[in-house]
């Protein structure tokens, strides 16, 4: 299915060969990651779990987003609130306007199924213009603080800054940017 299209970009469902092209071209760019990732979220999509998406770039894989209507985990598990997980686009591609156009996307099918979107946001620097596009779109922080996997992390305690140290933003439905 296509969510967006024009003459550069087009947001569509992904599909098994972007799997292969994104990690080849993650892995290219120094990146530690596994086709599992991606093979783990077409998974879920099969289950009817999530709604993975990918973006192409004048016909090139790009980017993705999945969204899970319901998610299980984070700090708005089993609330009835979408999530939107991993959204990435190849460094090649970046400051095209697709992080953008896959969120726009996502937002609109999120809220579909709930009137409340989250992510979570590494906080090393590597992450820091999906902080700054997350805040101009609206999401704020949801006061939990900062979490590592799975779990809120304890005050004062040592934690690594690598990818699995998050802050959770929401949106509502409601906030017009």
């Amino acid at each position: 299915m296509i969510y967006f299209e024009n003459d550069e970009i087009t947001i569509r469902d992904l599909e098994q060969l972007d799997a292969a092209i994104i990690t080849q071209e993650e892995i290219a760019q120094g990146w530690n990651t596994t086709i599992e990732k991606y093979e783990n979220r077409l998974k879920d999509r099969s289950e009817g779990k999530c709604i993975s998406l990918a973006a192409e770039y004048k016909g090139n894989v790009a980017g993705y987003l999945n969204i899970y209507p319901n998610s299980t985990w984070g700090a708005f598990a089993n609330k009835g609130y979408a999530e939107l997980i991993d959204l990435g686009v190849l460094e090649k591609y970046r400051r095209r306007g697709i992080g953008s156009k896959l969120m726009d996307a996502a937002e609109e099918i999120a809220f579909k199924y709930a009137d409340t979107v989250y992510l979570a946001v590494g906080l090393h620097s590597g992450y820091g213009s999906a902080q700054r596009m997350y805040v101009k779109r609206g999401y704020i922080p949801d006061g939990s603080g900062v979490w590592y996997g799975s779990k809120v992390c304890t005050p004062h305690a040592d934690y690594c800054n690598d990818d699995d140290l998050n802050l959770y933003f929401s949106k509502n439905r409601d906030v017009k940017i």
